[in-house]
């Protein structure tokens, strides 16, 4: 606690704070890009490097393992050091590493450059979630990590666009696209130096008890409890079966939706990769409209934490749709509820973002680094799985059936095990 006030910050404006979370944004679009030229490029590769489903499957698996081990390592970090040094520091790590991939000759190399991408990209959401939760009063952070995550869906979105421009009929012309996109990451630097100072990050949250002020905070767990104390909560618990749930939808997506759509139900490459952006389109809207219904719901008289659950129960009824993709051949009605399944599998995580950060404010870092380890290490097996299915099956449908399914799971467990001692009505 005397850390975080040893160093008072000056006033800063209202908009200002929305401007970082804007900047967060970039950052998180940064990310996606270089993560999703892989799955864009994905019939390409495979076609170029002989490899059969499940060793692209594989490569998944790598960067998944590697993202799992850099979240707690980094979760750690952020929590004994500067989030205005280590931040840029993980964007220049996996900008390089991006650009790497491009120069790639053979599988192992692939593989490599695939697993480091994952490793320093982890750093990215402990040092984000720490700053949204610092800047950030608890009503504002859904809209706020609404905001950071829907640069998910951005990138991914713009991505699939710059493969169809920069693509030609020439073997390895996807090189160039990771070497473009990894280069990109340095002018985003320049703008967060300009933008953050030292102590903007080391002040108690908005709201919070430990601060003294206002009782609208929905954090039950005291600053001062200690790391293990933390993990040991039922919260924290709870929070596990969502994070892996939720991660299990939106990857298994977003890795397999373009081979789906182009040798799953024979779509061209570039109508692939053009329904591919406009899929992302449908999750950044769902995304921003999530932060935006729960602030609806909370000044209409409901808790934060009844509001924030029931968007996140409505976004995962809409994932739940998936049961319908193996009944649905090429056409317009599946393209329409792959849209809704991706409007619903992003919604879902800015209202589990927001639940995190009431679990702790000194260990924050350690807390998000730690559930996203779980995440990865949970999910990344599952596309080494999904490939071999479909090299044994040649279908994709049953795996995006379940992984649409999980997160029901997740909203039932929320609903009956989240229980907060402070549960505020609006002010």
């Amino acid at each position: 606690m005397s850390e975080l006030a040893a160093q008072p910050a000056r006033s800063r404006p209202t908009w200002w704070k929305w401007w970082i979370c804007t900047l967060l944004l970039l950052a998180t679009t940064i990310n996606y890009m270089d993560r999703q030229t892989l799955a864009s490029t994905s019939t390409r590769i495979t076609q170029e490097f002989r490899l059969s489903e499940e060793q692209y499957g594989t490569l998944e698996l790598y960067f998944g393992l590697a993202f799992a081990v850099g979240a707690s390592l980094f979760g750690f970090i952020a929590d004994r050091t500067s989030v205005r040094w280590l931040y840029p520091a993980v964007l220049v790590l996996w900008s390089i590493m991006g650009f790497s991939t491009g120069m790639a000759q053979t599988y192992a190399g692939l593989l490599i450059c695939r697993a480091l991408l994952g490793f320093f990209e982890a750093g990215h959401w402990p040092c984000a979630l720490k700053t949204t939760q610092r800047l950030l009063a608890p009503k504002d952070r859904t809209l706020g990590n609404s905001i950071l995550q829907s640069g998910t869906s951005i990138g991914a979105f713009a991505t699939p666009l710059l493969m169809n421009v920069m693509l030609t009929n020439e073997p390895g012309s996807w090189r160039f696209v990771f070497q473009a996109i990894g280069a990109v990451g340095m002018i985003w630097i320049v703008f967060w130096f300009l933008s953050v100072r030292e102590e903007d990050l080391n002040q108690p949250p908005p709201e919070d008890p430990v601060a003294g002020n206002s009782p609208l905070t929905t954090s039950a767990t005291p600053d001062e409890a200690s790391y293990w104390s933390v993990v040991f909560s039922r919260r924290f618990l709870v929070l596990l079966v969502v994070v892996v749930a939720i991660n299990a939808c939106w990857h298994v997506f977003r890795v397999w939706l373009p081979k789906f759509l182009i040798q799953g139900r024979g779509y061209e490459e570039k109508s692939a990769l053009y329904f591919t952006s406009l899929y992302y389109v449908a999750t950044d809207v769902g995304c921003l409209s999530a932060g935006a219904a729960s602030i609806w719901l909370h000044r209409r008289g409901l808790s934060v934490r009844v509001s924030r659950t029931l968007v996140f129960t409505i976004c995962a009824g809409m994932t739940a749709l998936s049961a319908l993709v193996p009944f649905l051949p090429a056409g317009w009605p599946l393209l329409v509820l792959l849209l809704l399944i991706g409007f619903g599998s992003l919604g879902q995580f800015p209202c589990y973002y927001s639940f995190s950060q009431q679990l702790s404010v000194r260990h924050q870092g350690k807390i998000s680094g730690l559930l996203g380890t779980f995440a990865w290490a949970v999910s990344a097996p599952i596309h080494k799985f999904f490939g071999r299915l479909i090299d044994q099956t040649g279908k994709f449908d049953m795996g995006l059936t379940i992984a649409g399914w999980a997160p029901l799971v997740a909203a039932l467990v929320l609903w009956l095990f989240w229980k907060d001692t402070a549960d505020p009505k609006p002010s």
